[in-house]
């Protein structure tokens, strides 16, 4: 496993929270390793259910982006769910903007993203 953690997995009940350490995903490199692990949770964790909480992060570049539709692709294919949360108002506009809004289920919250998962 290369480089550092990049995300704080928690577990609550049969969903896994996965929220990014980092404030801005820019650098390739760990976008990589984001990327990686993010995978990892479903390719050989088997988590079927996971929320990704964005509270900490101010900026996220568009590979970073590219990483969360391969992520939700490979969510969908293990029929899996994936949500997001606690994305900011200025990333959200990313997301509206590429019409990612439209893919993800985005929550304000923790607490939202976790009801009737």
């Amino acid at each position: 496993m290369s480089g550092h953690r990049r995300l704080d997995i928690e577990e609550v009940g049969d969903v896994t929270i996965a929220r990014f350490i980092d404030k801005k995903i820019l650098d390739e490199g760990n976008i990589q390793v984001i990327g990686n692990q993010l995978f990892g949770l479903v390719e050989d964790d088997g988590r079927q259910k996971i929320v990704l909480d964005f509270s900490n992060v101010e900026y996220l570049s568009s590979a970073a982006l590219g990483k969360l539709i391969t992520m939700d692709k490979k969510v969908k294919a293990a029929k899996g769910k994936l949500r997001l949360c606690s994305v900011r108002p200025d990333i959200y506009e990313v997301f509206a903007i590429t019409k990612l809004n439209k893919l993800f289920n985005m929550f304000d919250n923790q607490e939202e993203a976790l009801e009737g998962f």
